[in-house]
């Protein structure tokens, strides 16, 4: 199997370079997140959707760059949900689950601010804009339990293409859900930090949370009974 895979890493790497892989990494995804939705809504003239466009290719191409790079170091989850799934599967213990869920946390905010930082905004900021609902709670229920589907169905059969099928997957998920996939906590936390285009009011947050551990959850329970082989007869 592949390194680059959101698997474990296979090499033998300190907790510590993997926690540092995991913070590094997620930073560099925020600022790419944040960052090219200021950019897109700057540059699109009130455009809301060629600024999502801009957003969107940004993020779906540097997710295949960061888990290709990553992927060998920590195993490039970016993502608590994530972490968690791997602990729920025995591949991750739970302290290190835990351990990575505040790397990516922390990661993620310090990518905001890099991100502010860059196009010279404030760096403290707070969001504005809410998401709420039943459509967006679901809508990233459906997000999530699809990026949960995307890995486990390519760490089964295509662990090589990982990479590549989880930055389509965002790319695809950014379009067709009403909350234009977050599909992540440290995500979600990070980016009620940020009053741009990219932000989420702190009072949607919770909604958003929610719904992202049900999505991990139920994609854990149905995948868990598809990939299962049975007995030969």
């Amino acid at each position: 199997m592949a390194d680059a895979s959101l698997e474990p890493p296979r090499h033998s790497f300190s907790l510590g370079r993997r926690l540092g892989a995991e913070a590094l990494g997620t930073a560099l995804l925020l600022a790419v997140v944040v960052g090219s939705g200021i950019m897109g809504e700057s540059l699109a003239g009130g455009n809301a959707a060629l600024a999502l466009l801009g957003n969107t290719l940004a993020t779906g191409a540097a997710l295949v760059v960061l888990i290709t790079i990553f992927g060998p170091l920590s195993g490039a989850h970016f993502n608590p949900a994530v972490s968690f799934l791997f602990a729920c599967r025995r591949e991750l213990s739970w302290p290190v689950a835990g351990s990575y869920a505040v790397a990516q946390t922390v990661g993620a905010v310090a990518g905001v601010w890099m991100a502010h930082a860059m196009f010279a905004l404030p760096i403290l900021q707070v969001s504005t804009k809410l998401r709420d609902g039943p459509s967006q709670g679901f809508s990233e229920l459906v997000a999530t339990f699809g990026l949960m589907a995307t890995i486990l169905g390519c760490i089964r059969f295509r662990p090589q293409f990982t990479p590549v099928a989880v930055g389509l997957y965002i790319t695809a998920a950014y379009w067709f859900t009403a909350s234009t996939s977050f599909a992540n906590p440290a995500v979600t936390i990070a980016r009620s930090l940020s009053n741009t285009f990219a932000g989420i009011a702190p009072t949607s947050a919770p909604l958003f949370i929610a719904a992202q551990l049900l999505g991990t959850a139920l994609a854990m329970g149905v995948f868990g009974w598809l990939l299962k082989e049975d007995a030969p007869q």
